[in-house]
């Protein structure tokens, strides 16, 4: 395994943990800030925004740049806009720092993604983009209850300088661990990358993407309430809950990386639709302890699980433009978070009961199996085989 692998995998750590972690310290944050519970959620709203933003500008704006620097580039940036918020005065400048750290997320997975994927042979891409995000989900199993424990020991502001350490072990070990990859074929272009977007198996990975992460996420965003008031779990048990569902995403991260360099389609369609059966199933008896704890494990297992097959798919049908595209992908990641969320409070605010952002998050499983038949069904149909990656840098 290349350490370039490592240091990719750190840099996904600390930005997986500056996203999730705070949905664990609101309380002290809007204490701290003298700002409604509300308020202070949008510093979370807000992130997310702010990585669409970075994902499809930033990406843009360094496609022609050599992949390498623009990756340390985007850490220092992680760094600053840590440490600023660790040290912000206000309410203001914390929502300012939070906005620079998220500009880099999505440009940083897009981007790394793809020097992932040139680190090793094409047999192996997609388990190469699956140990990327090894740090994304152990950020989820590990980062976010010790994050959370930290914050409330010593203040939330300790644990974003704990971030920004990790933001600076990350970036010595790109500078000395990841190799600058020479220039193969044509040079990059922004006109190139943007010509990714004719392939409708681009526009089709992406609407998978969206569907597919949205269904996971309208069901877990509202998950504590699940687990509280239908389930019948005390509220002190649900952070060890949620540390089986990171469990669940780490295994399921990692099983979908193997499968997808044999047959991406093949493993997404099974994933997608075993995740929609957990749906199903965890809505019917969730009233059911045992029931809802293997549920949640396999929730995060087969809802993850597509992640590097959705990465790899979009950047091979993007074929020797992947950058963009990948960095698009990313963005669609943070829309079906978006898009979950809403659609469960709907179903919440409409007096469905906690266990109806389950059942609309197997609607919209349902949405994205039926996209992804589509999708493979039109490339076997056309025979539109991906074209194979070339390292540009």
């Amino acid at each position: 395994m290349p350490l370039g692998l490592i240091a990719l995998a750190i840099g996904a750590f600390g930005i997986g943990l500056t996203e999730f972690v705070i949905m664990g310290l609101l309380p002290e944050v809007a204490a701290d800030f003298a700002v409604s519970e509300a308020a202070a959620g949008w510093l979370i709203s807000g992130y997310a925004l702010s990585v669409v933003v970075g994902a499809l500008g930033l990406t843009a704006a360094t496609v022609r740049l050599p992949r390498k620097p623009v990756l340390v580039g985007l850490l220092v940036l992680f760094i600053i806009g840590n440490t600023l918020t660790a040290v912000a005065p206000s309410y203001t400048v914390a929502m300012i720092g939070r906005i620079i750290a998220a500009l880099c997320h999505g440009a940083f997975f897009g981007i790394g993604s793809v020097v992932a994927a040139d680190l090793v042979p094409a047999d192996k891409k997609a388990r190469a983009i699956a140990i990327m995000f090894t740090g994304l989900t152990a950020a989820n199993v590990l980062g976010v209850p010790f994050g959370t424990f930290l914050g409330q020991q010593a203040g939330w502001r300790a644990t974003f300088w704990a971030i920004s350490g990790i933001g600076v072990l990350a970036l010595v070990g790109i500078i000395f661990l990841v190799p600058v990859l020479k220039h193969v074929g044509e040079q990059i272009s922004l006109r190139k990358e943007l010509g990714a977007f004719r392939n409708s198996q681009v526009w089709l990975s992406l609407g998978v993407t969206v569907l597919g992460y949205g269904g996971m996420f309208g069901a877990f965003t509202y998950i504590a309430y699940t687990l509280t008031e239908v389930s019948g779990f005390a509220s002190a048990t649900v952070p060890w809950l949620l540390v089986l569902f990171g469990v669940g995403l780490f295994v399921g991260n990692w099983l979908g990386g193997r499968m997808a360099d044999g047959n991406i389609d093949r493993t997404l369609l099974i994933f997608i639709g075993a995740l929609l059966v957990v749906l199903i199933g965890f809505g019917a008896l969730a009233t059911s302890q045992i029931a809802t704890i293997i549920a949640l494990f396999l929730m995060g297992g087969f809802g993850f699980g597509t992640v590097p097959g959705l990465q790899s798919r979009i950047m091979q049908y993007a074929g020797s433009a992947p950058t963009l595209a990948s960095g698009a992908n990313i963005g669609a990641f943070n829309v079906g978070n978006a898009l979950g969320a809403w659609a469960g409070g709907v179903g919440i605010a409409a007096g469905l009961g906690y266990t109806s952002p389950i059942w609309i998050g197997a609607a919209i499983t349902v949405a994205a199996l039926l996209l992804m038949l589509v999708a493979a069904g039109t490339a076997k149909k056309l025979n539109a085989q991906p074209v194979e990656l070339v390292a540009v840098n």
